[in-house]
């Protein structure tokens, strides 16, 4: 999904919890470039400064938003209102086109190519999440060096991580880790 691809643009090294290691993917020109081809996106490179801080803030809302939901706080109306204003900014045309296998759909256009066009389809990503899936399926993930943000898509909604054989792995051996140290440490 888009939305949750972008809040996790900000790395974490989630192996070692090393802050000095964290990036903001945002500022990296190269990344960001193939960031916006593999979504098939367009937009201008590098950003201005002021649309740098316009994705930054972007994110900034989404990544509280996801914050509260997890909670169990439901999305609110001045989210929704701050939602619709990137909305706003990424006119779209829909036109009726052909599948690869033949049927028919219809496919929205954007108007322009430009980095509001692209927080307009961001902001559309997690608008559709938050309204017609299941926003408590929306979840970070359990290792407190990663954080990334996840939709829990799985039968029993179970997932506590964003990878199970990285970030669960590496918790589940730190868990057997720490209770092997908590036995040693309480032996004589």
């Amino acid at each position: 999904m888009l939305w949750d691809d972008y809040i996790n643009s900000y790395w974490r090294d989630w192996r070692t919890g090393d802050r000095s290691k964290d990036r903001d993917k945002l500022e990296d020109q190269e990344w960001l470039a193939k960031w916006l081809e593999e979504r098939s996106l367009q937009a201008g490179t590098p950003l201005s400064t002021e649309e740098l801080a316009q994705l930054k803030e972007l994110r900034s809302l989404l990544w509280e938003s996801v914050q509260q939901l997890v909670q169990g706080h439901p999305p609110g109306q001045q989210l929704l209102k701050q939602l619709n204003e990137y909305m706003k900014g990424g006119p779209v045309i829909r036109q009726i086109t052909l599948a690869p296998e033949g049927e028919a759909r219809i496919a929205l256009l954007p108007q322009r190519a430009d980095w509001g066009q692209v927080m307009a389809e961001i902001a559309a990503s997690y608008a559709e999440v938050l309204l017609e899936k299941e926003p408590c399926r929306i979840r970070i993930c359990g290792n407190p060096d990663c954080l990334w943000v996840y939709y829990d898509d799985t039968r029993n909604r179970s997932k506590r991580y964003c990878d199970d054989k990285l970030c669960g792995n590496l918790m589940k051996v730190r868990r057997f880790r720490a209770r092997k140290k908590a036995e040693t440490d309480g032996s004589p």
